[in-house]
């Protein structure tokens, strides 16, 4: 926060990412509303999510050859126009459910390229010693917006309609544009830009493959998301079958997992140094807490591990992104990025699938459970076969007053 741009920029966002999740909350209730159907509510969030999947690593090669401030300055009117139209079409009663889908496949699109142009920008604007920190308090200001702007977003609904949210969610790009506009260009970090050339996306992924604390991290992202961050589902099921709660359970639940979020994200902003160890460390201890929560039967002790739980996810999220940031040259940082996102979002509508199947067949705490072994068994098979492809021999000792682990060169 010592550095003005990068102050202006997480006030901005601030403002911004609060508007972002009313408008998630005011869609999917506008849809369903229309339409009455929770398949319709699924379409939208593939329209809006798909083309990351498909358009990721070419967001990430603009993010690269172009200047991410520019480019924000861009993304970020396309944004707010979008939220311009989808609130004038629903407050003068013009709204349909087609429109809505087309402005959440425009809101997919433009996302393509901000997302990996707001990850690389926060290189532009700290110098390389506070990027992991820099990167920890962007997850607490989205964290932080989790918390609140679904709150607002329902007092709204209710009392004015959508509309108003989509309203008000396009005022609040007026604080990221301006954030932008304010900065000191001459206080940016200037990096290198990938020149226009054949097989860029190819290099990107090449990259990646050659450097085993990349690749091995980015797999472990896949089944971390894969089966990790499956709540939406998980505490549905817990708040309607296992606690015999509503619609306030659920809310309850999800904000106390947003508070241990939140406090794991401004836990790790404090953190300057993390290590390829305490990475896969964070990642199992993750998987140990969904364990541990699975196999939770009161609601009073539930809450509680469900607050570490968020904790302990956010904290390895957080390590995972800013390691790979570090680790990546400038000029491939928004192809690298743009994997790491398209392998972190990817990998969720799959685990979804996965996971909402065992908690219909078994149950939500068998679900937590199985997630839980799936994500400690791909922290220490990751480990391993990052260390093994990087030349280094792992090797445990139980006995008292030794070094029990030890990572070291073979031969």
């Amino acid at each position: 926060m010592s550095v003005r741009n990068y102050r202006l920029y997480w006030l901005g966002m601030a403002v911004s990412n609060n508007g972002t999740w009313m408008q998630r909350i005011a869609q999917d209730w506008l849809v369903f509303s229309l339409t009455g159907s929770s398949f319709a509510v699924g379409v939208t969030t593939a329209l809006q999510f798909g083309p990351m999947l498909f358009l990721g690593l070419f967001g990430g090669l603009i993010a690269d050859r172009y200047d991410q401030r520019k480019l924000l300055l861009i993304t970020q009117c396309v944004l707010g126009s979008l939220a311009v139209i989808l609130a004038a079409l629903t407050l003068t009663g013009n709204i349909r459910v087609e429109y809505i889908y087309v402005v959440a496949l425009g809101l997919g699109l433009v996302t393509v390229v901000d997302n990996p142009a707001r990850q690389t920008f926060v290189g532009v604007m700290v110098p390389k010693e506070l990027m992991r920190n820099a990167v920890s308090l962007n997850t607490g200001n989205f964290q932080l917006a989790r918390l609140t702007g679904p709150a607002i977003a329902g007092v709204l609904i209710a009392a004015a309609g959508p509309g108003w949210a989509f309203a008000i969610n396009a005022l609040t790009f007026v604080a990221t544009i301006g954030a932008l506009l304010a900065m000191r260009v001459s206080e940016l970090q200037v990096l290198p830009r990938a020149e226009r050339a054949k097989g860029q996306l190819r290099e990107g992924l090449r990259y990646v493959a050659a450097r085993p604390h990349l690749l091995w991290t980015i797999v472990l992202v896949f089944f971390v998301g894969c089966f990790g961050f499956n709540f939406p589902i998980i505490l549905t099921a817990y708040a309607g079958t296992e606690f015999h709660g509503g619609a306030g359970l659920y809310g309850w639940l999800n904000s106390t997992m947003a508070v241990g979020s939140l406090v794991g994200a401004l836990l790790a902003a404090r953190r300057n140094v993390v290590t390829v160890r305490m990475l896969y460390a964070a990642a199992a201890g993750f998987g140990v807490m969904l364990m541990v929560a699975g196999a939770t039967p009161w609601l009073w002790l539930f809450l509680p591990v469900l607050a570490v739980t968020g904790l302990a996810g956010v904290s390895f999220n957080t390590m995972a992104n800013s390691t790979v940031q570090l680790a990546t040259d400038a000029s491939l940082r928004g192809r690298v990025m743009s994997l790491y996102f398209l392998v972190l979002m990817g990998s969720t509508p799959i685990g979804s699938l996965i996971v909402g199947w065992i908690t219909e067949h078994w149950g939500a705490p068998i679900a937590l459970g199985v997630s839980g072994v799936v994500v400690v068994l791909a922290a220490l098979g990751c480990g391993y076969l990052a260390a093994r492809q990087a030349g280094l021999r792992i090797s445990l000792d139980p006995r008292p007053g030794r070094r029990h682990l030890v990572v070291a060169a073979r031969g």
